[in-house]
């Protein structure tokens, strides 16, 4: 595991972006996306710059169960007006959620198997959820439908105008198929995300905690600023 120690956020989407570069470079052709105030200074490195996506194909890590595409608080209304609206890509997949549970989980499944993820963004949630796999998420799951804890409906609420419009599920890509990109790049910016990192990097791997399953991944690099990095062993 790789830790990048940055100032900011825009440093650190920075240094994400020279990471996507030179996959590409070396030859990625699917890039696994996240959402959230997280990754918006990466997708702003990516639209700036002169890199083409329009043969790259990008699958997202989640969406709310209920909402539309085109709903203004869905991770695809999000994805087009941050990205893929201004940096066209070959394909881009986020999950349905007007879908049924079953056939749209098997759905994202099979296209995760016909394009393996070259390089696999994430963020992490205060409790160390990655994707929506809250604690306690086995980690051998694949796509699946989520409960979604009170810490995360709490950490949500400011995207929404009030707390009871959050959705209480959400269809999540699964830990089993994070694991299985080529290449990870986990972002993590503020105090508020300092536990979860170190966890993450010096803890016990536990269903517990979703993100220490990283360990054991050969190809993941952490971009933390300093605040997120503060209590990790030196």
């Amino acid at each position: 595991m790789k830790i990048i120690v940055v100032k900011n956020q825009e440093e650190g989407g920075k240094k994400a972006f020279e990471l996507i570069k030179s996959g590409m470079e070396k030859g990625a052709k699917v890039l696994g996306l996240a959402t959230g105030s997280t990754p918006v200074t990466l997708y702003q490195e990516m639209v700036s710059s002169e890199l083409d996506f329009s043969d790259m194909t990008s699958i997202n890590l989640d969406e709310y169960v209920g909402l539309s595409g085109d709903d203004s608080q869905s991770y695809r209304y999000f994805m087009n007006k941050k990205l893929f609206n201004k940096k066209p890509f070959k394909e881009t997949f986020v999950p349905n959620g007007l879908a049924d549970a079953d056939v749209e989980c098997a759905r994202y499944d099979k296209i995760i198997a016909e394009h393996p993820v070259d390089i696999q963004i994430l963020g992490i949630g205060g409790n160390a959820h990655i994707g929506f796999n809250e604690p306690g998420t086995p980690f051998d799951v694949t796509t699946h439908k989520v409960a979604l804890t009170e810490e995360t409906i709490e950490a949500n609420k400011r995207f929404f105008d009030k707390a009871e419009d959050v959705p209480r599920f959400a269809y999540s890509m699964g830990i089993k198929s994070i694991m299985e990109a080529k290449e990870i790049i986990l972002m993590a910016y503020g105090e508020s995300k300092a536990e979860a990192i170190k966890a993450t990097v010096d803890g016990e791997i536990t269903e517990d905690v979703p993100s220490s399953i990283l360990q054991k991944h050969d190809n993941v690099v952490l971009i933390v600023d300093e605040e997120a990095a503060k209590l990790i062993q030196k």
